[in-house]
Parts: structure tokens; sequence; C-alpha cells
């Protein structure tokens, strides 16, 4: 929603459309805590050097060192209970949820320009479904019949919004070069249908990485003892270096022959530092995601990655209501008719 060219011009408004630029903002504020992770471990040193029992030459006393020994071995016992340390290469098990969540991220934030928030948020509500069958299929979860009526239930009200979004558009029109290529070969479409259309494609398509990443990383907390607080900053840092080398790849081999395009990482930079909302909103976006993650997988590794993909529809109403605070999209029954089914 925020305008970085003709802005005085309502037909001709060229707004902040930069989905790997959204990615790799999202990836840095996961890295955050990796450096909390960090500064935890220096903050745990210091205070066990200044409350162990020194030696009146400043060393550790012989029972101290007694005590430290025990201690390790009683913790050392709890982490044999909970699963295997993961240490070494067994940290690189953590890209592969980060290229899904690459993937994920990168496919919803492209939906995201086609279709407002609202029936973004209502329709990322499939993640539930795709991570429900892929529990059962590669996790031998066992899913009862009310399980799956749940799950048809969530089905159902996706198909309701997703019908709203392309039955009643939003009123709203911008230029979109991949709008007119597509509308130059048929003439029976309108712009806001096939936007809508669009959008609908790209968010749901992109819930089967998102349940992949979730079904994914329980599979690894399942077995290996990590806190959730190090499990994201290790994706934070796999998802920096794998966007950093993407994007200029992908700059160089297409984004310097379509200036300003999703792929134009210049121009993207350029509009990051020349308009306050954009990257104050990015900022604001670090920290969200950075918590948001960290009770996600704290949900994932005490409970399930079912329980977190429903537990994370929640903010459904409320993305809803915001949205129509702010003028952004019109009431619509048919939403709330999908909403409440779900």
């Amino acid at each position: 929603m925020a305008c970085v060219k003709d802005c005085d011009d309502p037909d001709n408004a060229k707004y902040f459309e930069q989905p790997v630029w959204q990615t790799f903002n999202m990836f840095f504020g996961e890295t955050m805590c990796y450096v909390l992770v960090y500064a935890i471990l220096i903050w745990e040193y210091h205070q066990a050097r200044k409350y162990a029992p020194l030696a009146v030459d400043g060393t550790l006393t012989g029972n101290s060192e007694e005590n430290i020994v025990i201690e390790e071995n009683e913790n050392a016992d709890v982490k044999v209970e909970e699963g295997e340390e993961l240490t070494g290469w067994l940290v690189y098990l953590f890209w592969l949820p980060t290229l899904c969540d690459i993937c994920g991220t990168t496919l919803m934030n492209i939906g995201l320009i086609y279709t407002t928030a609202s029936v973004y948020q209502m329709l990322r509500g499939a993640v539930v479904l795709f991570t429900g069958s892929f529990s059962v299929l590669f996790l031998r979860r066992r899913l009862y019949a009310y399980h799956w009526f749940s799950l048809f239930l969530v089905v159902l009200g996706v198909t309701i919004v997703g019908m709203s979004s392309i039955l009643f558009p939003s009123a709203e029109e911008k230029s979109d070069p991949l709008i007119d290529t597509l509308n130059s070969n048929s003439a029976h479409t309108s712009n806001g249908d096939l936007k809508a259309s669009i959008g609908v494609f790209f968010v749901i398509f992109a819930q089967i990485f998102t349940a992949s990443q979730f079904v994914i990383e329980e599979k690894i907390m399942e077995r290996y003892h990590v806190k959730p607080l190090r499990a994201v900053g290790l994706e934070g840092i796999f998802g920096l270096l794998t966007v950093g080398v993407g994007a200029i790849i992908l700059h160089f081999t297409i984004g310097i022959h379509h200036p300003g395009g999703y792929f134009d990482i210049s121009t993207g930079w350029n509009q990051i530092l020349s308009f306050r909302q954009i990257w104050i909103t990015g900022i604001a976006i670090c920290f969200s995601i950075a918590f948001f993650n960290f009770f996600g997988l704290s949900v994932t590794r005490t409970l399930s990655a079912t329980s977190r993909s429903t537990i994370d529809t929640s903010r459904i109403v409320l993305v809803w209501v915001v949205s129509l605070f702010l003028g952004w999209e019109s009431f619509s029954w048919f939403q709330v008719t999908g909403k409440y089914i779900k």
C-alpha cells in the first residue's frame, strides 16, 4: 500500500512491490534471534563466574569445580532424555525448512500484491489442511474422523473466501504488466477478476511450502534437542545467505532487463531508503517476525505442527477488522461466512 511513484495520479501510481526484499527482511528479523541467543549465553557465562566460589588466589576452588562437573552431567542427562544435541553439520538440517520458508513467503508476498490483506490472511488458513495431511503421511500421526471433518470445514471456508475475492474484487485498480499481458489474451476477463484469481492461486499454492516447513521443523525438533530461539536464528542465517545469493543472480539475469520489476534489486533498495513509510514498516516487521517464529517453534516443540498451524489462523479476524478500519476493502458477508466456517 506504499506508493513510490506518481502518487498524485491514482490511475498510474506505482506501489512498493518487492517480494524478494520482503522475504530478505523477514529472514533478517529471524537472524536477530541468534544475536539474542549469544547475548543470553554471554550473560549466563558472566553470571556463572560472578557467583562461582573463588579461592584466595582468585581461582575456582576444588569444590566448585566438582559442582560444575556434576551440574554439566545432570544437564547432559536431561538432554539425552529430550534428544540428541544438535551440533556440527546437523545444524544444516534447518536449511531444509528454510528453503520451504523462502518459497512459501515469496509466493505469498506475490499473492498479497494481487489481493487484499484480509483475504490473504484468510486463505492462509489452508495451511491447516496441508499440515494435517503431511503429518499423517510423513510423521505417521493419526487423525480421527472429527479431525478430517474440521479440515473439510477449513477447505470450505477457504473456498468461500477465495470465491468472494474473485466474485467481488477490490475496487482499487493498479497497472500491472502481468495483468496487462494476460488480459491481452482474454477479452472476457476483467482486471479485478484476473488479479483476484492470481492472488488466490499464489497464496494457496504457497501453503504447501509452509506446511512442509512446519512438518520438517517438527521432525527435526522431535529427533534433536534444540531451543526454539536458536532454531529461528539458524533459519534466519540460512535464509539471509540463500536469498542474498539468489537475489544477486536473479538481478543480473532478469532484473537488469526488467527495470522496476520483482528482481530489480537496486530499485527495491532505493525505494526502501527513499520512503520513510517503507523502512519504518520493515523494521517493525523484523521484530514481529522474530517473535512470531519464536512462539511458533515453541508451540511446534511442545505440541505439534498441526497445532501451530491451527493457532496461526486465529489472526484472521483481527487482520480483517483492521483492514476494514483502514478502508483497504469493503465489508462482505461472503467473507464472514467463510471466516466463521474456518
